[in-house]
């Protein structure tokens, strides 16, 4: 498995915002991780990702201890965090330059992962010159850089117009082929859209973890209801 979170929980003094939780992704699943805001998902995420580093429970990546092999479970994810950290007066190749030489990546994988997910015709433009699609696309490059084998997405679709969310939900499906896809958002359609699984999480408890094929959606049983009541309490 790529990723195993183990009765994980993390306390900010009197307030715990998760809870014992427990779960695990396999390579080759595409994971929607859901939850109204303040219900624990940054802060999972953060935990996965090592910007977090005090914790209670265990959680691997790749059967490497986040907390013992920090410097190595950091070079095996790929993260794009909701708000999207860009220096926006580099151009687009000049900041994935930057972004390779960090990595010790070749630099002719750059051009690679710019023709993947549809940079090419933005490259020699500073990044503030960009729209928000292209935007994401540039970090969403950043974090496929380095081919990592677990992809963390935390609201990558937000702000994006209809044609713009077609052209990222199919490079998600594209990389999670191959991929561990770990995908927080508030669109629900796009989890029906992209994901394998989903796992939904409430005040720092984990109260969903089902595949979609065996949830039965339709109008009257749909995600959006479900979601509403697992979490309207």
């Amino acid at each position: 498995m790529s990723i195993k979170v183990s009765n994980l929980s993390k306390s900010y003094k009197q307030y715990k915002a998760v809870d014992a939780i427990n779960f695990t992704v396999q390579k080759g699943e595409i994971v929607g991780f859901l939850g109204p805001n303040g219900a624990g998902k940054s802060t999972v995420m953060k935990i996965l990702t090592g910007y977090i580093a005090d914790f209670e429970g265990e959680v691997f990546i790749n059967e490497r201890s986040v907390r013992e092999n920090q410097i190595e479970t950091k070079g095996e994810i790929g993260y794009l965090p909701e708000h999207n950290p860009l220096y926006l007066e580099m151009y687009v190749k000049e900041y994935l330059d930057f972004q390779a030489s960090i990595y010790k990546v070749d630099k002719e994988k750059i051009d690679l992962i710019i023709g993947k997910v549809g940079l090419a015709s933005q490259k020699s433009k500073k990044i503030k010159e960009l729209s928000k699609g292209y935007r994401q696309r540039v970090g969403l490059a950043a974090a496929l850089l380095h081919n990592p084998n677990v992809i963390i997405l935390d609201e990558p679709t937000t702000g994006l117009d209809p044609n713009q969310l077609l052209d990222i939900r199919e490079l998600i499906k594209n990389i999670g082929k191959d991929k561990t896809v770990l995908f927080s958002t508030h669109i629900l359609q796009e989890v029906e859209a992209i994901c394998d699984r989903v796992i939904i999480i409430h005040k720092g408890k984990i109260v969903l973890d089902q595949f979609l094929k065996d949830l039965n959606l339709n109008s009257n049983n749909s995600l959006e209801n479900l979601f509403r009541e697992l979490t309207q309490n």
